[in-house]
């Protein structure tokens, strides 16, 4: 079973689909097999990896909450080794539609059984909400990476996020981490962004990535071309930091696998 990871702050703007697709599409530059799952109704990643929304036939929504197969939906990206399960804004209906479901937390850990196997990590690009899409997220999830703005007013709703955090693990996750927090859109000539991250220590001990992602226009430019960074511009400061945000996470796992390697006993 590949890494789930869930990209998750309840807060819109700070950086959180952004870093999902790079992520991914870096992760799968580096020789590992990625799924990026949209669970946004904003359809961002979808339209960010060049998919458009409007030409899909099903979308997430249909395995959700339809009956269409997860395999069905999945569709190739322009970087190698690197495939999506798209949104379109019928996926908004499933907060509603999905509250009388049984089993209704457990709906994308169920459709993930059938395929998490096949690749090495997948990427959940959460809601900008603490609601039924995201919570069905962080129960799927291993992990969860947390982007955040280099502002004091990103801050605000982090408690509200790990409560929910610990709210899951305790009633249903119980295995389900925090992989870290990233500062984003920091600016290195701000002395906010350097207060913000003292801040962040404080809701994140020993969790807060060493990459930081700069304020950076490539970025912003290019989902609109329906391109990742390294596509767009991979010289750009924005390219860099996220190649080396996703050197960080492998790093990180690749440690924890040393770690928790059985000892051999060898005998002389």
């Amino acid at each position: 079973m590949g890494r789930i990871i869930a990209v998750v702050n309840q807060k819109g703007g700070v950086g959180k689909t952004t870093t999902a697709i790079n992520v991914a599409s870096y992760l799968a530059d580096k020789g590992k097999f990625v799924l990026l799952v949209d669970m946004d109704p904003q359809a961002n990643a979808t339209s960010g990896v060049g998919q458009s929304y409007r030409e899909l036939a099903h979308g997430l929504y249909d395995a959700l909450v339809g009956d269409k197969n997860f395999r069905d939906i999945i569709h190739e990206t322009s970087v190698d080794g690197f495939r999506i399960a798209p949104a379109t804004p019928a996926l908004a209906g499933a907060n509603v539609e999905l509250v009388s479901v049984d089993r209704r937390e457990f709906r994308l850990r169920d459709l993930l059984q059938e395929s998490a196997h096949s690749y090495d990590y997948v990427i959940i690009d959460c809601p900008p909400s603490l609601g039924l899409l995201t919570v069905n997220s962080l129960v799927a999830a291993d992990e969860i990476l947390i982007p955040v703005q280099a502002e004091y007013y990103a801050l605000e709703g982090l408690g509200q996020l790990l409560e929910t955090i610990e709210l899951v693990r305790e009633s249903i996750n119980p295995t389900v981490k925090i992989l870290g927090a990233v500062i984003t859109m920091f600016s290195s000539q701000n002395k906010l962004s350097k207060d913000v991250e003292g801040e962040l220590r404080k809701f994140f001990p020993n969790k807060i990535f060493t990459t930081v992602i700069p304020r950076n226009v490539k970025l912003a430019e290019a989902p609109s071309f329906g391109k990742v960074i390294m596509q767009y511009d991979k010289f750009s400061r924005g390219a860099v930091a996220y190649d080396a945000l996703a050197d960080e996470i492998l790093a990180t796992h690749a440690a924890e696998d040393e770690a928790n390697a059985p000892v051999k006993n060898f005998v002389v």
